[in-house]
Parts: structure tokens; sequence; C-alpha cells
């Protein structure tokens, strides 16, 4: 087995040592495909240069490093005793370049943004509209991340955040969508309670069934649209999550005051109906909304924010759509 002389052992010298001569990239790649491949043309071909560029690069390489690499003949190239020991480590070190994800074009080009959302709002609202982000940017990485209602957490680090929050006093841009609430209980839990009439007759019945609770959406605008000065509901579990609430309702353990936007599948399966009758439940408008914040300077967060809007504006039409009996 041939010796590699200690300036071409990759372990003789530390990577800061002033006697480390590196090659060039160029001429690594040109030795490596000309061997491989057996001739400078051939060589050239993959590497979209001519034949005569792959021969100076390998000449280049072969004076850096003061030995003969390959033996230039009239058929095929063959490296040298020196030349095949060095060549293994040439492609050891060319392998461990091409296996990092950053050298590949794909990933060069491809480019991120982050969306920082409420979990129930990005499970609901987001998932469904993804499949229209990825056709309309493919070369884009949309990262979701989660936030915490009720939890001051620091400034997020997200291009975008929607934040459900207060809307008395919202910069009118940032509001994402104008929503409404509505009562919904599952079919199970109306029979349960009235087997012989399946729904409510006016909203003050609403008072004999169980209601859901959660801070995150009180129930204050909705006994206020419908001229009742109510208190909130004291009994029952106090849900921190809108979807919480909602799978509760879906287990027919009370009724969910919803947002249809959020609702719709479980409203388009016939897993959760107006209380009332669809078209016939009253709607409120809720005093909170989903807001919407550039947190970061990208240049795909105008298009990240209208492609947001867009599946905000669907999400509330067909919701809307869907209790009014119009879907």
């Amino acid at each position: 087995m041939a010796v590699l002389p200690d300036h071409l052992d990759p372990s003789a010298a530390p990577l800061t040592s002033p006697a480390l001569r590196l090659p060039s990239m160029d001429g690594l790649r040109a030795f490596e495909a000309a061997v491989r491949l057996g001739t400078f043309e051939r060589a050239a071909d993959e590497l979209h240069v001519t034949a005569s560029a792959v021969g100076k690069r390998i000449n280049a390489l072969e004076e850096l490093l003061g030995v003969v690499l390959l033996q230039r003949g009239a058929k095929a190239l063959v490296p040298t005793p020196i030349g095949k020991e060095y060549l293994q480590q040439v492609r050891a070190a060319l392998g461990l370049l091409a296996a990092m994800p950053l050298h590949r074009r794909s990933a060069q080009q491809r480019q991120r943004v982050q969306l920082c959302a409420p979990p129930t709002f990005a499970r609901l609202v987001l998932v469904p509209a993804l499949p229209a982000f990825a056709q309309a940017h493919p070369d884009v990485e949309l990262e979701i991340l989660l936030s915490s209602p009720f939890i001051d957490s620091p400034a997020s680090d997200a291009t975008l955040e929607v934040r459900h929050s207060p809307l008395a006093g919202a910069a009118p841009e940032r509001v994402l969508m104008h929503d409404h609430l509505i009562p919904l209980a599952s079919p199970a839990l109306l029979a349960e309670l009235g087997p012989q009439q399946p729904h409510l007759h006016s909203p003050e019945d609403i008072a004999r069934w169980p209601l859901l609770r959660t801070p995150v959406e009180p129930w204050a605008p909705w006994f206020r649209a419908c001229g009742l000065s109510w208190p909130e509901p004291d009994q029952g579990p106090r849900l921190i999550d809108l979807g919480l609430t909602l799978e509760a309702a879906l287990q027919a353990q009370g009724v969910v005051l919803a947002r249809p936007s959020l609702a719709r599948q479980a409203l388009r399966s016939g897993a959760l109906v107006p209380v009332m009758g669809a078209g016939q439940t009253p709607l409120a408008r809720p005093d909170t909304a989903y807001l919407l914040s550039t947190c970061a300077d990208h240049p795909l967060a105008h298009a990240t924010a209208q492609w947001l809007r867009e599946a905000c504006a669907q999400a509330a039409t067909e919701g809307l759509a869907l209790v009014s009996g119009k879907a």
C-alpha cells in the first residue's frame, strides 16, 4: 500500500496550521471525475467545462500537492499509487460535502416563512388551506408555530403572527376575518335533552342545557345579542382552549358557543348543529378577533399574509353558509 506524504495526510496537520495547503474544489471534482470516467472529455461533459479545463485543473492540483496523480496514456487515465490513495480521501470528502442539505440546489432555492398562530386556528383554518399555499409557492417552506393563549410570551421571532385579541381599537387592516358566534350542539345531546323537540324554540330555552365554558370565548356577546342580561355560566369544566370546547361538544358534553369558521368540518358532517336549527339560531358578533402582525422583515411576508387573508375569508364565508342553511 502506498503511503501518503505527510502533507497529503488529513490527520497530519490541524486545520489552522500555516502549512496547510487546501486544493480547489474544482480541482478535486475534476480529478475524481477523470478517474471515474476514464477520460478528460467525459469528465468535461459531466462538469460542463472543456477537456482542456479539466486537464488544467488536475495539473494545478498536482502542482499544489507536489505529486503525480494520473498517468496520461493513449487510452484511459490511470491513477498512480499515490493517486489511488488520494482518490479515496477525495471521494470521502466530496461525499460528506454532497450530503449536506445546504449544498444542494433545491435547499438553496427554498425559503422559509414562519407563521405563529393559536392551536385551534392553526388546525382548523390554516391546515385546510396549506395545499393552496404549497401550489402557489412550491419553493417556500411554511413552518407553522403554535402560540399559547393567556401566556405573556416574549415577541415571536416568526415572520407573521396571528393573535386572538380584543377587537376594540384594533386597526382594520390587522383583522383577518369578521366572525360570528353561534351555539352548537351534537345531535346526540339534543336528542337526550329534548327527545320530543330536538331544537330550542327561543334563546331563553338554552338555560336548561349545559353550556361549555372557556375564557377565550365568553357567552356574554351572544347573551347580549339575544337581549339576555345573564351572567357567565359557572357550572362545569372551564376549558382554556377553543379546540377543547369543540371536542367536548362533539362528545355531547354540552353546548358550545363557536365560530362557524372554526366549526366548518363538524357542521358539514352534521356532528354539530345550531341549537335552534340552521338559519334560525341567533348569531352574535364576538368582542375578539384574529389579528395579524408582521414580526420580521421578509420578502415573502406580504404574499403569505395575502394567502392567510384569503384562507380566513373562505373559512368565514363557508362557516356562515353552513349555519344559515345556504351551504
